[in-house]
């Protein structure tokens, strides 16, 4: 058995009892082949990057799920030929990954600001590491030298296009 997972765009405008049916269908085939059904994901509706069959939108699933090979070819099968699958793809899930939980789930930068400043030190602690560090002479600045100009040379001027045509090799 492998672990796969499956992220489906279905149609937007496709009812969302046609959409859940498609998914408990699949899963239908995962548990009848001996395979286990680990969870699914609503993403919800997305706007699309560009059109798809004059549809700008799409409703996102994760379906993640252990099963045999053949199980994952048939469920492909399926899925190419369902009406109101506009895109589908199957990927083979990675050990110690760690893609449980869907990109959406994971906290925002902003939930984990607090987790950075327990990490700076306060500043008590910050005044006495600086007393601590022995002084450093400071170095007078340099000036750096201008770098020199470039010179501009200028590449020799091609042959005229008459004189190649030239067929007697006598100029004008």
């Amino acid at each position: 058995m492998n672990e796969y997972e499956i992220l489906l765009m279905l149609d937007a405008d496709l009812p969302e009892e046609r959409g859940n049916e498609i998914i408990a269908r699949l899963r239908e085939q995962v548990e009848r082949d001996g395979g286990s059904w680990d969870g699914h994901e609503p993403w919800g509706r997305r706007k699309l990057a560009y059109e798809i069959r004059h549809k700008g939108e799409g409703v996102y699933h994760l379906l993640l799920f252990k099963a045999a090979p053949a199980t994952l070819t048939e469920i492909t099968r399926v899925l190419k030929i369902t009406d109101g699958v506009m895109r589908h793809g199957a990927y083979r899930r990675v050990k110690g990954g760690g893609h449980l939980k869907a990109p959406s789930q994971i906290p925002a930068p902003q939930e984990r600001a607090h987790e950075r400043e327990e990490a700076a030190p306060a500043p008590r602690e910050a005044a006495a590491v600086a007393e601590t560090a022995p002084e450093v002479e400071a170095t007078p600045e340099v000036e750096a030298e201008p770098e020199p100009e470039l010179e501009v040379v200028a590449a020799p001027a091609a042959a005229s296009s008459e004189a190649a045509d030239d067929t007697d090799g006598t100029a004008e």
